[in-house]
């Protein structure tokens, strides 16, 4: 009874939020067009996506708290970002709402879980490419991983699954400029729209992460600042058993933007034959994504996906891999010597 109060709790503040004009227009414009309007009601969900659940989503993004790709799901990604929420703020660590945990997300993450955005000349000018091959082999032959499709690079872009996208904005045209559409209302953080009020990177004056905790078990990622303090918490996909993630403490060597993705035959992925070293051109479909960490851990790094729904429920090629929007800013917090520590 008391979760399904709490669900009440939830779904009556989201529906609130956007139908409320003046909450709307606190929050002020998101990148690229939109105008924070967040007015209209709340299109009618398809089975399975929990508004209360999209609500809490949401406002975990804004405040550091990543549950992945927003998808209105109660998966174990959200679960986890809940759990830590909850711990972090003295709240009953159960990884479920409840009414004093929407209580505490709204008083930190206040703006409308919604918002309207209109699809800019920039968001459908590609280049876009019709499918991502499979086999590595395959995609070194492209001259860019780049996104399938507007549709994409826009749920990406704030953060959501397509499905969810899609779910909103039923009859949208994603390629068309000046379309309007219904989208998580997410923050923007330098080198693109990242998660913003706790996040790291979120701010110019945002604090560095001086020591990133990546546990093996529970598959995911704490940044703390120099004091020790709970900076972020991200979702994360784990070694293999082709490869294991490694043991011990490193540091970070350096980052690189839209990477290049060389394999090498040593590495024997499953399903991989060729046996000569070959390089895959960069983009976000990349298999690491628009950004990798370098560890001083040879091989080793932290990086983005091609696959943002898939994070923390699959297994990685034994490095650490988090959604393309978590690892870019995470990649505008941390600095060369900053401590990775992996725990078992």
């Amino acid at each position: 009874m008391h979760r399904m109060l709490a669900a009440m709790f939830a779904l009556g503040a989201l529906l609130a939020l956007a139908a409320d004009p003046a909450c709307a227009q606190r929050s002020g414009q998101t990148s690229g067009g939109a105008s924070g309007s967040a007015a209209q009601d709340l299109p009618k969900l398809p089975q399975g996506i929990h508004p209360a659940v999209l609500k809490a989503e949401v406002e975990l993004d804004r405040a550091g708290f990543s549950p992945g790709a927003i998808d209105g799901h109660a998966g174990d990604n959200f679960s986890k970002a809940l759990g830590a929420f909850q711990a972090q703020n003295g709240l009953a660590a159960s990884g479920k709402p409840d009414a004093p945990t929407a209580d505490k997300l709204d008083a930190i993450a206040p703006d409308p879980v919604l918002t309207d955005y209109e699809v800019t000349p920039d968001d459908v000018k590609g280049p876009f490419v019709k499918r991502i091959p499979h086999k590595m082999e395959a995609m070194a032959k492209l001259p860019r991983l780049a996104y399938t499709s507007p549709r994409e690079a826009l749920a990406e872009k704030f953060h959501m699954s397509e499905g969810l996208l899609q779910a909103l904005n039923r009859k949208a045209k994603f390629d068309a400029p000046g379309t309007r559409i219904r989208v998580a209302n997410v923050a923007e953080a330098p080198g693109g729209p990242t998660t913003g009020t706790a996040q790291a990177g979120s701010r110019k004056d945002a604090p560095k992460v001086e020591r990133i905790e990546i546990n093996k078990h529970e598959r995911v990622l704490r940044a703390f600042d120099k004091d020790g303090h709970l900076l972020v918490f991200y979702p994360a996909s784990i070694g293999s058993a082709e490869k294991p993630a490694p043991s011990g403490t490193f540091k970070v060597k350096g980052v690189a933007h839209n990477p290049i993705y060389h394999y090498d035959p040593k590495f024997a992925f499953k399903g991989v034959k060729a046996k000569h070293k070959f390089t895959i051109p960069p983009g976000p479909n990349n298999p690491v994504g628009v950004v990798w960490i370098d560890l001083t851990a040879p091989s080793y790094g932290i990086h983005g996906t091609p696959n943002p729904d898939k994070i923390g429920k699959t297994e990685s090629h034994g490095c650490i891999r988090l959604t393309n929007w978590d690892a870019r800013a995470l990649a505008a917090a941390v600095h060369k010597g900053t401590q990775v520590e992996f725990v078992e």
